[in-house]
């Protein structure tokens, strides 16, 4: 038995906290205002009234980035790859450029090979070139020699916690959890009561779908739940075996993580309609597939897959092939009870509180599977890293709960949801009311505000001649700005142009075209100033 599972129960029984008058929820919790002006709104009206968007997206490897790979002294070096890409786009901005050596290296590359798309999407080189261009895009660029405070940064893929953050009530679990120094050792999954929630939550999700704590484990955001379950997972297979298939467009963190530890093919995932088509992904199957990882909702497109389509994606694949669903992007969008598909046995459901509850740097969330797997999980994060942070787990529950709450139709606790807490918390009935009610009332109001910034910088612009993918789902848009081929060049003209940051598309392994990724989770006076700038410069397309 391990170490976490000998030590005396967390938190500790009431009777030890006798004489402590300390309750959660003891001071209401004050509902969060996300008024928005006027203007916003009718931008968001504006929007809605243009009609329907030319939003397909079909992912290829074009000429340019074929031509990086002919190029390259040796195409299996990632390292040469990034700076030949960043070369190019130095050469191309002439007197602009920042770093002439780099230009210098690539005028002075010539063409050795022929190149294939299929060598693009399968080389272990372009996972990490990739990921190295996206290490240089925040700490050499975007932040380093580039940094300027007059910037506005609409590249961060996630909500401006300062605005849009965190829900009172859960804030007052972080104070609660303080003031009862409850950050002690725990089970190396999460506390159980806060697993049970967490199971309770997602069986009112997912059509017959019957999980319990056994079924869930507690992580340190979505990032890393992947990295360990592909340790996990993967550690000890032998690397030359079948390729885990990584659908794209993809997160590059994740996919390296994979890739560390196994050969990857990335497979192009169109989208039409809001909605990602897994036909290249079930044609790639093979019974010897070992993992297969999917957005659920695409970053950056916002497109989601079908339940339809992950049905038949899970019935052709064996069942020892482990498929992993990042669910992280899935809110923000018409969004309703899942397929009891994603309840099947090699389905591991991975979530983070980075983008719904606008709590990235709080690095909570959890990842769910069959309590086979979860049983030598246990073994493995006891053994890895002992657990996670057990100061979160009375946000957990409590987020859980009253998630579980919104879906089911409660709209007010009574004597039953009381009852779900321990004694511990000292709640009651009218605290429980109270905290919930506003709970609700913050999380409605910061979703519609949310819609309205989307909807009004989709309209923004389309009018300002841009192609936009409007999303089913997220905060971030993709968007094709007239006269760039090139994502990384168009970021680096748009910045000196206009002072607004956007986030190149090849960052998320989209491979061709100019098309890059907008977050409107901004403050509006910031948000419409970002686009009032661009929309100055939509006809200058790539600074000629």
């Amino acid at each position: 038995m391990s170490e976490e599972r000998t030590r005396a129960p967390w938190p500790p029984a009431p009777a030890e906290l006798a004489g402590q008058e300390l309750q959660l929820f003891a001071r209401a919790p004050r509902a969060r205002s996300f008024d928005l002006p006027d203007e916003a709104h009718e931008a968001a009206r504006r929007a809605r009234s243009l009609g329907d968007f030319d939003d397909t997206f079909v992912p290829t490897v074009d000429e340019r980035m074929l031509d990086v790979y002919a190029r390259a002294k040796n195409p299996d070096d990632p390292i040469e790859l990034r700076d030949l890409w960043l070369g190019r786009v130095e050469h191309e901005l002439g007197r602009h450029a920042h770093r002439p050596s780099l230009a210098e290296r690539w005028r002075a590359a010539t063409l050795r090979r022929q190149v294939h798309p299929s060598e693009v999407l399968t080389s272990r080189a372009t996972v990490r070139f990739i990921k190295e261009l996206f290490n240089w895009f925040f700490r050499d660029d975007l932040y380093g020699e580039l940094r300027s405070d007059d910037h506005i940064i609409l590249s961060s893929g996630s909500v401006d916690e300062q605005a849009w953050g965190l829900p009172e009530a859960l804030k007052d679990c972080v104070r609660f959890a303080l003031e009862r120094d409850w950050y002690g050792y725990s089970d190396s999954c999460g506390r159980r009561p806060a697993r049970e929630a967490v199971a309770m939550y997602e069986n009112a999700r997912i059509d017959g779908a019957v999980y319990t704590a056994d079924n869930v484990a507690l992580t340190m955001g979505g990032t890393f739940a992947i990295s360990a379950l592909a340790d996990f997972i993967l550690s000890g297979a032998p690397r030359e075996g079948a390729p885990v298939l990584c659908g794209i467009p993809n997160y590059p963190p994740l996919v390296e993580s994979i890739a560390r530890r196994r050969n990857v093919e990335l497979v192009p995932l169109p989208s039409r309609a809001g909605h990602t088509s897994l036909e290249p992904l079930i044609a790639a199957l093979t019974p010897r597939t070992p993992l297969v990882l999917l957005q659920t909702v695409a970053n950056p497109t916002g497109a989601a897959v079908s339940d339809a389509d992950l049905g038949r994606l899970i019935g052709a694949a064996s069942p020892s092939t482990m498929i992993v669903l990042d669910e992280c992007h899935e809110w923000l969008g018409p969004l309703g009870r899942c397929s009891q598909r994603r309840a099947a046995t090699n389905v591991i459901r991975v979530f983070s509180a980075s983008k719904t509850w606008s709590a990235p740097g709080l690095k909570i969330g959890w990842f769910l599977a069959d309590a086979g797997f979860m049983a030598d999980y246990y073994e493995y994060a006891s053994t890895t890293f002992g657990g996670p942070p057990s100061f979160f787990y009375t946000l957990v529950e409590v987020l859980a709960r009253m998630e579980r709450w919104l879906i089911t139709g409660v709209t007010e606790p009574g004597a039953a949801e009381v009852d779900e807490f321990e004694r511990s918390y000292g709640l009651d009935r009218a605290q429980l009311s109270i905290a919930y009610e506003r709970y609700r009332t913050e999380r409605r109001a910061r979703q519609d505000a949310l819609q309205t910034l989307r909807d009004a910088s989709i309209g923004r612009l389309a009018r300002a001649s841009a192609r936009v993918i409007s999303p089913r789902c997220s905060i971030n848009l993709a968007v094709e700005l007239p006269g760039w081929n090139d994502s990384y060049r168009c970021f680096r003209d748009l910045l000196r142009q206009s002072r607004v940051a956007v986030f190149p598309g090849i960052l998320t392994f989209c491979f061709s075209g100019g098309i890059v990724r907008v977050t409107t989770a901004r403050q509006w006076h910031d948000l419409s100033s970002a686009i009032a700038r661009l929309e100055a410069q939509l006809g200058l397309p790539g600074g000629r």
